[in-house]
Order: C-alpha cells, then sequence, then structure tokens
C-alpha cells in the first residue's frame, strides 16, 4: 500500500471540495482531492447543477422558437425529443471537465479518483477502481462528498419508469406524461423543463403553496406560469404508494386519488453522502438524512476534520458550497479568507427563472418593520419587450423611514443575474445601503438592471 502525506486532503471536488483545496493551496499548503468519479466536477457539473441548468437553458430556446411569431417566416414551430436536449449538456459537461481539472494542475493540487474513507482521524484509504488501495494522511481533512436523492425503501427505483433527479439524465424518450413527485426547486425546475417540451406534467406538493420559503406574491406567479404550461399542481397531498406497471407508473395518494403516467420523477429531498466514509472510525455521526453538523468554522466535533457543501444541508446551493468549501479552509490556513455563509441569494431556474436575497414581506410583516414596496414589471422595460420576454418583475421592500434595502425578489427573465445588483447594495453599511442609490445612479439603457430604477422611484412614490 502506497502511503503519501499531505498537509489538506479533501473529500470530493465538487463546488465545495474545490473551493476548498484551492484555498488551501493558494496558501501553501500541499493538497490533495479524492473523488469517486474519474473526473472532477462532482455531482453539481454531472447530476445535479449544470445538466438540469443546460437543458434548461436549451428547452427555453425551443419555447422562444415557437412562440416567437418571427421565426414562422422559417417555418412551423419544432418539437424535440429529450435524449435530443440532453446532447447539450453533455456538451457543457465536458467542457466543465476540462476547465476544472486545469485547476488542479495549474496549483499543483493531486487527484486521486477512487472511494475515500477514514481509517482513522487523520488517515484516509482510498480503493481505486483497479482495486490498489492507497493510504492519505493528512493534518486536516475536509469532507465535501455532497448529497443524492433521497430514496425512500417503499418506492421501486429499479422499476425502469421511475426516476430520481439523477436517473433521469437516462431518459432516452420523450414521455407523454410524467408524475413529479415533491414541488421544492428541483421538482418545481423539472416542471418547467419538461411541460417546455410539451409532456404533461403532474406536480405533486406536499404543502399547501410552491416553494413557500419565497416570497408569496414570487411564489403565486410561478404557480400561475406553471398552470398556464400545462403544469397541472396538486398541493397537500402525499403519496401511499407509487405502483409500476407494465406501461407506466400509478401514483396512489393518501387523499384516495390515483394518477398515471409514462414516468414517474421522485424529487423529495437529499441524504448526504456520508455512508461510505467510516465515519464510525473517527466517531462523527449524522442525521438522519446523512448530514453532518458543523460549527461556524465549518469544524466537525473532530478537531482536525471539517465539513462544507451539501454534506452539512442548508442551503444546498453550488454557490454557497464553494464558499463553504473556500471558508472551511479559510479556518484551517488562517489566512482571513474564512467567513460564516448564511447570506445567500436564491437561484432557482425555473421558467421564468426566480432569484431573491433578503427578508419577504411576511417576515417583515410579523416582525413589525415599518416597509414599503417599489415595483417594476418587465413589460414596461424596454430591454424585455427587445427580448420578447415580458413575464416577470422586480420587487424591492425598504424600511419607509431609513431607506435601507430590506429584500430584494425578481421574477422572470435574467432575476439570477439581475439580483446581484440589490445584494452588493444591501451588504453596504449604514446610510449606504439606501433604495436612493438607484435613482441618483445612471443605469445603461436598455437593460433588464434599470427595473431598479424603477422599482424604486414606484416605492418612493408611495412614502409620504
Amino acid at each position: 500500500m502506497a502511503v503519501y502525506n499531505y498537509d489538506v486532503v479533501v473529500l470530493g471536488s465538487g463546488p465545495a471540495g474545490e473551493g476548498a483545496a484551492m484555498n488551501a493551496a493558494k496558501a501553501g499548503r500541499k493538497v490533495a482531492v479524492v473523488d469517486s468519479r474519474r473526473e472532477v466536477g462532482g455531482n453539481c457539473t454531472h447530476l445535479g447543477t449544470i445538466p438540469s441548468k443546460a437543458l434548461r437553458h436549451s428547452v427555453r430556446q425551443i419555447m422562444q422558437f415557437n412562440t416567437n411569431p418571427m421565426f414562422r417566416q422559417i417555418g412551423e414551430p419544432r418539437w424535440f425529443s429529450f435524449p435530443d436536449v440532453l446532447k447539450s449538456a453533455e456538451r457543457v459537461i465536458a467542457k466543465q471537465v476540462s476547465s476544472r481539472t486545469g485547476y488542479y494542475a495549474r496549483n499543483r493540487i493531486d487527484v486521486f479518483f477512487g472511494t475515500g474513507s477514514f481509517a482513522d482521524e487523520h488517515t484516509i484509504e482510498v480503493v481505486c477502481a483497479n482495486g490498489v488501495v492507497e493510504k492519505l494522511v493528512a493534518k486536516q481533512i475536509v469532507i465535501a462528498t455532497g448529497s443524492r436523492p433521497y430514496r425512500p425503501v417503499d418506492v421501486d427505483f429499479h422499476h425502469p419508469r421511475v426516476y430520481d433527479s439523477d436517473t433521469i439524465l437516462s431518459l432516452t424518450h420523450t414521455p407523454r406524461r410524467i408524475i413529479i413527485y415533491g414541488a421544492g426547486v428541483i421538482g418545481s425546475e423539472y416542471a418547467s423543463i419538461f411541460s417546455g417540451l410539451g409532456v404533461l406534467v403532474d406536480l405533486i406538493d406536499n404543502r399547501d403553496q410552491l416553494l413557500s420559503f419565497l416570497d408569496a406574491e414570487i411564489s403565486d406567479a410561478l404557480s400561475y406560469h406553471l398552470r398556464n404550461n400545462n403544469v397541472l399542481i396538486r398541493h397537500n397531498e402525499e403519496y401511499e404508494r407509487v405502483e409500476g406497471v407494465e406501461n407506466g407508473v400509478v401514483l396512489h395518494l393518501k387523499s384516495g386519488k390515483k394518477i398515471k403516467a409514462d414516468a414517474f420523477l421522485w424529487c423529495n429531498g437529499r441524504t448526504g453522502n456520508t455512508d461510505q466514509l467510516g465515519l464510525e472510525n473517527i466517531g462523527i455521526k449524522v442525521n438522519s438524512r446523512g448530514q453532518i453538523d458543523v460549527d461556524q468554522n465549518y469544524r466537525t466535533p473532530v478537531a482536525n476534520v471539517y465539513a462544507a457543501g451539501d454534506v452539512i444541508g442548508w442551503p444546498s446551493l453550488a454557490s454557497a458550497a464553494s464558499d463553504q468549501g473556500r471558508s472551511a479552509a479559510g479556518s484551517i490556513v488562517d489566512n482571513g479568507s474564512w467567513r460564516f455563509v448564511d447570506d445567500v441569494p436564491t437561484g432557482i431556474y425555473t421558467i421564468p427563472e426566480i432569484s431573491s436575497i433578503g427578508k419577504t414581506e411576511r417576515e417583515l410583516t410579523q416582525a413589525k418593520i415599518p416597509y414599503e414596496v417599489g415595483k417594476a414589471f418587465f413589460k414596461g422595460m424596454a430591454r424585455a419587450q427587445i427580448s420578447h420576454e415580458p413575464v416577470g418583475m422586480l420587487k424591492l421592500l425598504f424600511h419607509r423611514e431609513t431607506l435601507e434595502v430590506l429584500g430584494v425578489h425578481c421574477f422572470g427573465y435574467q432575476a439570477s443575474e439581475i439580483v446581484h445588483i440589490g445584494q452588493a447594495i444591501m451588504s453596504q453599511k449604514g446610510e449606504a445601503n439606501s433604495i436612493k442609490y438607484f435613482v441618483n445612479t445612471t443605469f445603461n439603457y436598455p437593460t433588464m438592471a434599470e427595473a431598479y430604477r424603477v422599482a424604486a422611484f414606484d416605492g418612493l412614490n408611495r412614502l409620504f
């Protein structure tokens, strides 16, 4: 057995693992990364964020082609199969792997491909695909193994028509009808993707509102546009059993309803990838969803072992995971790069997309904070009209006395880009965080960003 010595060993090469490895290497540490795949990038690149967002982009282009009158001069509306659209995602994945492989090479980070587990608190044993076992000894170890879809034992995922959000990427046909169980972020995104391809979608939600953590008005807008695109949303429903039949799947609900479709997609929860880490060998326990508890420095109960990304739970976003990994390494190297990641913009890539940061109206009302609202509807924005993207709005919540920006909520074209302008202002201290910034600053015209100026004037006009 070969033995290698390092300052830091990182388990996983997704956003959290990459963030940790790069920060530690920049600080002069000798770093190794272990990944169970034969390519870097983690679930984010291969199964989650990248393929689903590439899929969504292609579907959005298809929808625009099929609904824009200008394109009728070229030809009739076109139908695309799910496997055809998936090919564009595969090309993006290959480019991402190539880029990220280069990052490790340039920073002299060793990458081991195999299954890594703890022999003790300073030793990782890596079982490579060819059966060779290699031992990595390190001063500090960062667990960044990510998560996978939660699979309840009473659902038969071996049935050829039953999928989760990982296996759906192997779908080789386009179903006429699909049941999506779970109306969280992933379920809502796939409801948009499939409905955009002309598939009839039954979206089963075990709550009474879609994405209830969002501002209620934004959630309602999403519900309307999904329904407008042939998504049937069923709220307050729970499954009793999932029956796989020869030509499809029948979902039996506790309410007595039965729904049949060609395919069934389970999108209800995630599980941390911790079951093969040998955590029992170092005394780390996980919760019922396989997640590891950490403190604000991303340290586990074992002093030299850290964890970051989806494997620790909230917020389970690639953007946050990268910062958490970087911060975990910042705690190790003590170079001033640590921060507790608790202020993260949501980025939900439905069609249309959603992004927000800060407080919702519900939260401000419950806290009895005197706030006011400013809105800009995209249908009136020149850039949205040029782009044939009239759906959506920007909503600003601000303190009616101090004018401090308290929340930014955006629904529609480029929402996940637009939100960062508001995020930058909200992060300013004192009087620098003011809605007046938007009226006293010149924005390019026509842009989507000028929605801030429109919304700010709208909000200030409500004051008296």
